[in-house]
């Protein structure tokens, strides 16, 4: 953990055109500690996140190995430990996000590439506390969750004038 308490989180860009490498940790540590405190997780001290951010051709090998979906996607999450009990670590687990996926939802649904970014790394994070979507109940729950942290970081509802589809609701936990 680090001194506030929070997951220490090791970021790796393996692709260009993520943008500079502090800004980009500054943004995945908001927002992870954002999930943190609206999703009230417990975890241990020490816990590690990996966030891994790639392009479309890493991911597709990572989803079509771990999912058995030849095609990139936007984030992939791979839980790191017993997601249904806590205190939650010390590795919380590791996210993959493919930088083309990312600017190409952007600009489809007229957003700004970090606000994007920051929900991703939002959704990712919660899908490594056993947060998912795959029934109309659990994706109310994770995406009402989803808008509270959005909304604290000062974004729009990005659920709100979006309609749901394959392309912007690929998401998954991988195991």
């Amino acid at each position: 953990m680090t001194a506030s308490g929070l997951p220490s989180v090791d970021l790796a860009v393996e692709a260009d055109g993520w943008g500079k490498e502090p800004e980009l940790e500054a943004l995945v540590a908001r927002v992870v500690a954002m999930c943190c405190a609206q999703a009230r997780l417990e975890l241990v001290p020490g816990a590690e996140l990996s966030v891994l951010l790639s392009d479309d051709a890493r991911v597709r090998v990572l989803n079509r190995e771990w999912r058995g979906k030849d095609t990139p996607t936007n984030v992939l999450s791979f839980p790191g430990g017993d997601e249904d009990e806590p205190p939650y670590g010390p590795l919380l687990g590791d996210l993959a996000l493919a930088r083309e996926t990312v600017a190409r939802e952007a600009d489809e649904m007229g957003i700004s590439f970090s606000d994007h970014l920051t929900h991703l790394v939002a959704h990712g994070f919660l899908h490594l506390f056993g947060y998912d979507h795959i029934d109309d109940r659990d994706a109310e729950e994770m995406e009402s969750l989803e808008r509270r942290i959005l909304a604290e970081l000062g974004m729009a509802d990005p659920y709100g004038d979006v309609p749901a589809t394959p392309a912007n609701m690929e998401s998954e936990t991988s195991r």
